[in-house]
């Protein structure tokens, strides 16, 4: 999180501000919490405010317009928001002190849920604004300016997805090697622990012409990879040129036909949705890298049931067998919610067995918290914080030893690495396997953006090392 002090000179600092006001040029400041589906809308919000005038800085202090980005996931998200905006509004007033506006928006899906309740307990916010608008953020800011502040939380009628044209290629340079590339919005599981199909609305997915475009765009200013999100990516079914609908595999297979584009990954699936012509594509297809993150929430068929998830703890060992059948080194990651209304030491106990069974390379656990609105909420047998937090620990425990075995498994290979950034040090250069493991090596920056094989030969906590098979200057 950034932080901001006020302890800039005073006239320096105006006129500084004033100058690139003058300029007509304003600065943007986005803060997103939770999911890479936010961390796309960062950009996408950023790229639809710079005709407007805005460009992004890193500095809050700086900022004539700040965007908290929102999610709901997360246990006292909203009381998080309302907390941060505290830190902002005492920056907003400062800045009016100095004859400088800062205009205050709340997007995501804590906006979308809270909705008039954000203006009400904190009169500083200007915008509240639900993610399926976030291509009017220009006309409902200048209606905040006239009007006072404003909300905008209705699903729109129109294309959901009309905001997310193909960027411009100079507006996609500073992006990075990987890129997200959202397909798919929505949910239409209506699983009783989650608040999505509320906040995002139903499961709607992007035509096909429109994500080939914008990931030609991006490969043009320099992506090597794009991971492809959707709440339900692998429900995809948007329309082909022809009009006819095209599920995820077949997509898949038309991005890697665009030259340049090296892998291509997609989050977060649902079991149900594991087709028999997309696990072939994980063998057919060379772009598709061997990493699947397929969450299961639970082991507990009891528990799976409550939660609305429509399958069983079988089903979920049937997909991972048929995926690792054609793709036998594929890494899988997944999601668990511990503390699940009525959840006993037996259910808890059937997750732990489920991950020992499976195997994964890495996995998020979080405690069940409340989602007002949700069925979950009104469910009895609320399971008290103590035992939890309890659970919690072990399922981390179990999980954190399964990631290092994983990782020390590939101590003495050889890996292709895509290497995206510089490393920690100097004279390092980062990277990620196709397993989706950070790997840092000595080498020149000039190997950024480009597959290079590396020996990998340790571990740390969260990352590998390794050395580059051939030396290179």
């Amino acid at each position: 999180m950034n932080t901001f002090t006020s302890d800039r000179s005073a006239p320096d600092a105006a006129a500084v501000d004033r100058a690139e006001i003058k300029t007509g040029r304003r600065k943007l400041f986005v803060k997103s919490y939770g999911c890479q589906m936010n961390a796309y809308d960062a950009t996408r919000m950023a790229d639809v405010l710079a005709p407007e005038g805005y460009d992004e800085t890193t500095d809050m202090a700086d900022a004539d317009l700040v965007i908290l980005n929102t999610c709901h996931i997360r246990e006292r998200a909203a009381e998080k928001v309302f907390s941060e905006l505290g830190k902002v509004r005492v920056l907003k007033e400062e800045r009016a002190a100095l004859g400088l506006d800062m205009k205050i928006a709340v997007a995501g899906c804590v906006a979308q849920a809270e909705g008039a309740e954000i203006i009400r307990r904190q009169k500083a916010v200007d915008l509240v604004i639900g993610p399926q608008n976030y291509h009017r953020l220009p006309e409902m800011l200048r209606r905040a300016e006239k009007a006072g502040a404003v909300i905008e939380t209705e699903f729109p009628i129109e294309d959901k997805f009309d905001h997310l044209v193909a960027p411009a290629r100079a507006k996609v340079a500073s992006r990075g090697v990987a890129a997200f590339v959202t397909i798919q919005e929505g949910c239409d599981k209506f699983c009783t622990f989650c608040v999505v199909p509320y906040t995002r609305g139903a499961e709607t997915s992007r035509p096909v012409a429109r994500i080939i475009e914008e990931a030609q765009h991006l490969v043009a200013a320099g992506v090597r990879e794009i991971t492809l999100l959707g709440q339900n990516v692998n429900a995809f079914h948007g329309s082909d040129e022809a009009g006819d609908p095209c599920s995820l595999p077949g997509l898949v297979i038309k991005l890697s036909r665009i030259p340049g584009l090296l892998r291509l990954r997609y989050m977060t699936s649902h079991p149900n949705d594991m087709t028999d012509e997309l696990i072939a594509a994980h063998a057919s297809e060379a772009a598709l890298m061997p990493f699947l993150h397929l969450p299961v929430q639970s082991g507990s068929d009891r528990i799976l049931q409550a939660m609305n998830r429509k399958h069983r703890a079988s089903d979920y060992f049937d997909v991972v067998a048929r995926i690792r059948a054609v793709r036998p080194d594929i890494a899988l990651s997944s999601d668990f919610i511990v503390g699940f209304p009525g959840e006993t030491e037996g259910d808890f106990q059937a997750t732990l067995d489920l991950i020992s069974r499976v195997g994964f390379a890495s996995c998020y656990f979080f405690k069940y918290s409340i989602r007002p609105g949700t069925p979950g909420a009104e469910m009895d047998n609320q399971v008290p914080e103590a035992v939890k937090a309890e659970r919690l620990a072990r399922l981390q425990k179990l999980a954190d030893g399964q990631r290092h075995a994983y990782n020390k498994s590939a101590v003495g290979k050889i890996m292709p690495v895509l290497f995206e950034k510089k490393g920690r040090h100097p004279g390092q250069i980062a990277g990620k396997t196709p397993y989706l493991q950070t790997v840092q090596v000595d080498g020149p920056e000039h190997l950024i953006g480009t597959i290079v094989d590396v020996e990998i030969t340790g571990t740390s906590t969260n990352s590998l090392f390794g050395k580059l098979v051939e030396q290179v200057s």
